[in-house]
């Protein structure tokens, strides 16, 4: 700022708007430097990372999001229903220990209920 400062000229703006001028250019080629500096590292990875990039990982944490909006609106039995389906993996005869049903009407009641997850994604996905 002092090497900058006799080249400043009055032109009505305030003198604070000079100096942060200058700081905020400082401050990018700071930024810049940094952002060209090699980071060593122990060892050089052999093969590509296959994990999921951001967009990926962003679009699962939206589906997510999503799921829970539309399982919100279904009835708390069937809610659980699905969660116990669907999320927990068991089976109709598991489910139906579980929840006090039998096989066949945890087969019929998943059947509703993911007809009308259908009906409720598609009203989200017009809105």
């Amino acid at each position: 700022m002092l090497s900058a400062l006799p080249r400043y000229e009055d032109q009505g703006r305030p003198f604070e708007a000079f100096v942060f001028g200058i700081a905020s250019h400082k401050v990018a080629d700071a930024q810049r430097v940094a952002m060209r500096i090699a980071l060593p590292t122990d060892s050089v990875p052999e093969t590509a990372d296959l994990g999921l990039g951001p967009e990926e990982m962003a679009l699962r944490a939206s589906d997510a999001a999503m799921a829970r909006r539309l399982l919100d609106l279904l009835p708390e039995h069937l809610r659980e229903l699905i969660i116990l389906r669907v999320a927990v993996g068991l089976s109709a005869e598991e489910t139906g220990a579980a929840m006090g049903m039998s096989s066949g009407a945890v087969r019929v009641a998943q059947h509703r209920a993911l007809n009308r997850l259908r009906t409720l994604a598609a009203a989200e996905a017009h809105r």
